[in-house]
């Protein structure tokens, strides 16, 4: 399966260098993460979230295929479909017209960053930007890291912890109506207050979800969820059915 990695979640020296890139504490970096992003970056086939962008495609084309596939390449924001594996479907559709542009004209993993900023962010071509997606959450919020560091008012605001100015610039003159400023104040309390999502309770969820398990949201909390699914998967590898991501149980979700 094309755009299939490994899928490696989020590390702490992934989170750590993230942060050290942005100059900002942990509360802040998870603020972000938890208004910001999906939750997780990949698909439960491990294949990273993306979201297809007609108008990006269009434009990156010249409009030449407007006319004859105008659910793929329109200059009109939206037409997007389900979210998950049918962004795939559109994505394969403008592949077959021009592969690179429709891989510039997707946003990709944790932090939905566009692949027409693969140079602008240090990589050779989008094709390497891509792959790297495919890989883990560390080279997703790397690459989230470093466009927000590209634009200078957005990071001026994110270490300002100026919540307005980060949400006007990072999403858009639409801010307000999603409270993205709100949620982004919110959540920087919330984490700040503490305590933090657990990343190897986080780690876990993920490789469940790839298991087919069904273990609540990826934040790195213990639910009710998680630790069902937990005991679950426990019980089929014969491991003490805690509900707990011991090492043990960690090491056998990985193998």
């Amino acid at each position: 399966m094309e755009f299939k990695g490994q899928g490696k979640a989020l590390s702490p020296a992934g989170l750590a260098t993230a942060a050290d890139t942005l100059g900002v504490n942990a509360a802040a970096m998870w603020a972000v993460l938890s208004v910001e992003t999906r939750g997780a970056g990949f698909l439960s086939d491990r294949r990273p979230i993306i979201l297809f962008e007609r108008h990006v495609f269009s434009r990156r084309t010249g409009r030449r295929f407007d006319h004859s596939h105008p659910a793929i390449s329109n200059v009109s924001f939206g037409g997007y479909g389900r979210s998950g594996a049918q962004q795939y479907e559109r994505l394969a559709n403008a592949l077959s017209l021009d592969r690179r542009a429709a891989l510039e004209s997707a946003s990709w993993g944790l932090g939905q960053v566009m692949g027409h900023h693969a140079e602008r962010l240090g990589y050779g071509h989008v094709e390497q930007m891509v792959a790297a997606m495919a890989e883990g959450e560390d080279a997703q919020l790397a690459a989230m890291a470093g466009f927000i560091r590209a634009h200078r008012r957005c990071h001026r605001a994110l270490m300002a912890l100026d919540w307005t100015a980060f949400a006007r610039i990072y999403n858009g003159p639409g801010y307000a109506r999603n409270n993205y400023h709100r949620r982004l104040e919110q959540q920087y309390r919330r984490w700040l207050a503490g305590p933090l999502p657990d990343l190897a309770v986080r780690e876990a969820q993920l490789q469940l979800r790839y298991l087919g398990y069904s273990p609540g949201p990826i934040d790195g909390l213990i639910g009710r969820f998680t630790r069902q699914a937990l005991v679950a998967f426990q019980g089929v590898v014969g491991l003490p059915q805690t509900g707990d991501p011991d090492e043990s149980t960690l090491q056998q979700l990985a193998a």
